[in-house]
């Protein structure tokens, strides 16, 4: 394969992606951001980063589970910060239910009852009676997995220009990775608003994450270390990334206290919103121009990080043969 020029747009997780494996089989890459520091505007920044494939399945699409199981492989050989614990899911006493309809539309994982919680989860004991673990799942710090990328993007030879809008270089293929920014360029693309809070807690300790069920506000905890805990919402669907209400800070903390009472004196580190990038099925996608110089790599949803590895092979694959075969290329 020849020696192509490539101009990446958008430094989220996507972009990241799309550069440094391009720049790993031979393109001379170059990565344009427009914000003039990292991650400040990118959706990426308020993940949770769990590589999920199996819990997803309860609302996307085989496609994205089955594609989402070999990503985790990916992710393992690039990046040394994954934790592989699995994920564990409950639900509260009264909402049994939830948990049958999860264990229904999901494969991959064990029952478990109160002392089995206990076993994996020691600080959750006696608290639910009953739970599902997806053992083949794993988790990360969310811009400690951004900031190692963007340092072997810099490794891999790739130029990178932060504060730079986006344009069309001449002569040169772009792969665009803007996600919501892109919304003028991009038919039927949607902003899903994702809200997080970071806490901080000395008496709470879990070894994975959390999945929270309820029939309104479903959250996830994941522990990044050192007693820091992202607790997050799943979807909302507006496109505003305005701060966050009283109301929704108040819904998120109360939840994580309905996992476990002593998030009640967890100190509150950080707290915001951001818009992610979704199509109408909320599966990501890569669609080629005519001629094949403008690639748009969309459409992330809560997928973001999970799929960013596959979706960076299936272009550069396209660039090695030019075959559209990919599923999730847009044919």
């Amino acid at each position: 394969m020849s020696e192509q020029s490539i101009t990446v747009a958008g430094a989220g997780i996507l972009g990241l992606w799309q550069a440094l494996t391009l720049a790993k089989v031979g393109h001379k890459v170059r990565l344009m951001e427009a914000s003039c520091a990292p991650f400040v505007n990118a959706a990426s920044r308020w993940a949770g980063a769990m590589l999920a494939p199996d819990c997803e399945s309860e609302s996307a699409p085989p496609v994205v589970r089955d594609l989402g199981r070999a990503a985790i492989g990916l992710w393992r050989s690039a990046y040394p910060g994954i934790v592989e614990n699995g994920t564990l899911v409950v639900a509260s006493a009264r909402d049994q239910s939830e948990l049958q309809r999860f264990a229904r539309a999901t494969e991959k994982h064990r029952n478990l009852d109160e002392s089995d919680i206990a076993d994996l989860e020691p600080d959750l004991g006696g608290r639910f009676q009953s739970g599902l673990y997806f053992v083949d799942e794993a988790h990360f710090n969310a811009l400690a997995a951004l900031g190692y990328l963007l340092e072997e993007v810099r490794r891999a030879g790739v130029t990178i220009e932060l504060g730079q809008e986006w344009k069309v270089p001449h002569g040169e293929i772009v792969i665009d990775c803007r996600g919501f920014a892109a919304r003028d360029d991009v038919k039927d693309l949607r902003g899903v608003r994702g809200e997080r809070l970071i806490v901080r807690s000395k008496e709470v300790s879990l070894r994975r994450p959390v999945r929270l069920l309820h029939p309104r506000q479903p959250i996830y905890v994941v522990p990044q270390g050192d007693g820091r805990f992202v607790v997050g919402a799943t979807v909302v669907e507006r496109e505003d990334d305005a701060p966050m209400t009283v109301r929704s800070a108040l819904e998120l903390l109360g939840s994580a206290y309905a996992l476990h009472p002593a998030f009640a004196e967890a100190e509150v580190l950080d707290m915001g919103a951001g818009v992610r990038p979704a199509y109408p099925d909320n599966v990501p996608r890569i669609e080629i121009e005519s001629d094949g110089r403008l690639i748009r790599v969309n459409g992330a949803y809560r997928h973001g990080f999970l799929l960013a590895p596959i979706l960076a092979g299936a272009v550069a694959e396209y660039l090695a043969n030019g075959e559209r075969v990919h599923p999730l290329i847009r044919k």
